[in-house]
């Protein structure tokens, strides 16, 4: 694949294909994870190391995989790189494997991780679906921490655990809570769409 097509597979998921703000995919992770930045930043960090490798594994093995059994192998394959970043946290990050709880494992049944694969890694090369899952994993983390940035600001003005406004910042308790990550995901989208994607579709 010529180095233009692997650029534009690699931009792509990050602006105007983007899992998040356009496929509108992986939103559940906006309630569980979005009220804190660092755990936003090792959830996504998840992601995108189970999308890129798990896309890459079953562009590798397209070949072989019957039919009958594809939504099977590509599950085994997904919850095997999941196996491994929940036990990469439980070993060196134990609080945060704590805090995180039963999320990471959720990975599994994220609709970016099995969207990727069943859209691009069963009809491309292996370079090609590692670039595309790296990129779809990048776009969502993105989209995520910016979400998490004004939820954590918001409700509790701190940054990553750091106070950052001072007493006379009442707190949204909202921003904390299930309700405010919608809440934010639909400004995100809102902005995005009525800014960016309306501009490309113009020109």
């Amino acid at each position: 694949m010529a180095k233009s097509n692997l650029k534009k597979t690699f931009l792509t998921p990050l602006g105007k294909d983007n899992p998040v703000f356009v496929q509108i995919l992986g939103i559940c992770s906006t309630l569980a994870v979005t009220n804190k930045l660092d755990n936003t930043l090792v959830m996504t960090l998840g992601v995108m190391f189970t999308t890129a490798l798990s896309s890459w594994t079953i562009s590798l093995l397209r070949n072989w995989i019957p039919s009958r059994v594809r939504m099977m192998v590509e599950t085994l394959v997904i919850a095997t790189y999941v196996i491994i970043v929940d036990i990469a946290l439980k070993a060196y990050y134990p609080e945060m494997w704590k805090q995180l709880g039963p999320y990471v494992g959720l990975i599994i049944t994220n609709c970016i991780v099995m969207g990727r694969i069943e859209a691009f890694a069963l009809q491309n090369k292996p370079l090609p679906s590692l670039i595309d899952g790296l990129a779809s994993g990048m776009g969502y983390a993105y989209v995520l921490l910016i979400i998490a940035f004004f939820r954590e600001l918001l409700g509790t003005g701190t940054l990553w655990g750091y106070q950052v406004l001072g007493s006379w910042w009442t707190s949204w308790a909202i921003m904390i809570m299930p309700p405010g990550g919608f809440f934010m995901l639909a400004i995100f989208i809102w902005i995005v769409r009525e800014n960016f994607i309306k501009e490309e579709t113009n020109e």
